[in-house]
């Protein structure tokens, strides 16, 4: 994790719900280019509301939000689409479409007038295809794949779109153990050659702790804490927002924080 990179990243004082209902309250947090930042709470903490604001899709009543030392709202829809991707949990296609021209919509910001794909837009999708494991699955329709299939296709448009910033919701959702690694892993990496910043909200405190460099600890849509996962991830603060006893221990394998459930810690 380095500090000295640029901000890519800044919520400040952030305050939004819908309607009359209040779902995050005055939460802020800041993301350098390389770094993932891991959002982490309860059901109904507030962390897909956060990057639906992040993402421009909900204004918030309150707060700012800058991109690159800019305002959100000062960049059009086009020049915002070339900065930031976003991945919800749930992501449908309404026809037919094979699963490369899926992930050759991540390209459209970057079209010309004629909106015709060149030979480097094709190399490009390629390319995020072989990242996440799915050149062979490049000419299968998106809807005869499975969920955790699916959810790598999206992944992969996103990688297309060659943004300068990810926000990831459950972006591991219907991942077995070998694709949440693989798909980590793969990020990490953009983060380091590309200086790609991301945003992930996840259930896996574990994960959070292994990969993120940063976390952000929501319930009932304030932050609790944010910081490093070690200054976050501790056993009071997890008991604050699960209120349940966690066990916070050390992975001999790798050094990260690790957290169990303290009743299942005690029956081993």
């Amino acid at each position: 994790m380095n500090r000295t990179e640029p901000v890519a990243l800044r919520v400040t004082n952030l305050t939004a719900g819908y309607g009359e209902n209040i779902v995050l309250r005055d939460v802020g947090f800041e993301l350098r280019a390389g770094e993932l930042l891991a959002v982490v709470g309860p059901n109904g903490a507030g962390k897909s509301t956060l990057l639906r604001i992040v993402s421009g899709a909900l204004t918030p009543r309150e707060g700012e939000i800058e991109l690159e030392g800019r305002p959100l709202a000062a960049y059009d829809r086009r020049t915002l689409a070339r900065k930031l991707a976003t991945v919800a949990q749930d992501n449908s296609v309404a026809f037919t479409f094979s699963v490369l021209e899926v992930v050759l919509m991540g390209r459209a910001p970057h079209l010309g007038s004629f909106h015709f794909e060149s030979e480097h837009d094709l190399a490009v999708a390629h390319a995020a295809l072989t990242r996440l494991g799915l050149v062979k699955l490049a000419q299968r329709p998106i809807q005869e794949i499975s969920g955790g299939e699916r959810k790598r296709v999206f992944l992969a448009r996103a990688l297309a779109q060659e943004p300068h910033v990810a926000l990831l919701d459950e972006p591991t959702a219907f991942l077995d153990l070998r694709h949440v690694a693989e798909i980590f892993t793969r990020f990490r990496e953009l983060c380091a050659s590309r200086q790609l910043a991301v945003v992930a909200t996840l259930h896996d405190l574990n994960a959070a702790a292994l990969y993120a460099d940063r976390v952000l600890l929501l319930k009932d849509g304030e932050a609790v804490a944010y910081g490093t996962p070690e200054e976050v991830l501790t056993a009071d603060n997890l008991l604050k927002v699960y209120e349940t006893p966690v066990y916070v221990g050390k992975n001999p394998a790798n050094g990260a924080i690790a957290v169990l459930p303290a009743g299942v810690w005690r029956l081993q």
